[in-house]
């Protein structure tokens, strides 16, 4: 879980996949803070998208953080499931912000990605390493 949580702290921007009304999927692109303790991250979206529309009606999401490169050694990349929740803690907004301060003139409203399931795949480990880890 190191591995994964050290490759996060590096980046702030993950694709997130949703489900659409007609079982379509349907991506976008989110800044993030990852909050190690809590396997989660934290995103700033409206009600009005389309991807909030559709967690509105089925939370389990399913995404990706990836290192763009073309040196294949240097490939690195997670994919993530999980559950998102409605609610941020006042420690969980604080991170966020200062992160992103110039967020807070938006007043966005933040949301919880709960983690249950990584697969980093990392190649500076050896080609096609992957580690997994998911929420006992």
């Amino acid at each position: 879980m190191k591995q994964i949580c050290n490759f996060l702290k590096k980046h702030h921007v993950l694709t997130l996949s949703t489900q659409c009304e007609d079982k379509t999927s349907a991506c976008c692109n989110l800044f993030f803070v990852y909050i190690e303790e809590l396997q989660s991250f934290i995103v700033a979206s409206d009600y009005k998208t389309e991807h909030i529309k559709n967690i509105l009606r089925n939370f389990n999401v399913s995404g990706t953080v990836v290192l763009e490169t073309n040196i294949v050694g240097k490939i690195q990349g997670v994919q993530f499931k999980g559950v998102v929740l409605a609610s941020c803690q006042n420690e969980e907004q604080k991170a966020y912000y200062k992160a992103f301060p110039y967020a807070i003139a938006l007043s966005p409203t933040l949301w919880k990605i709960r983690v249950d399931s990584f697969k980093f795949t990392d190649n500076t480990l050896g080609f096609g390493k992957k580690l997994h880890w998911s929420r006992e």
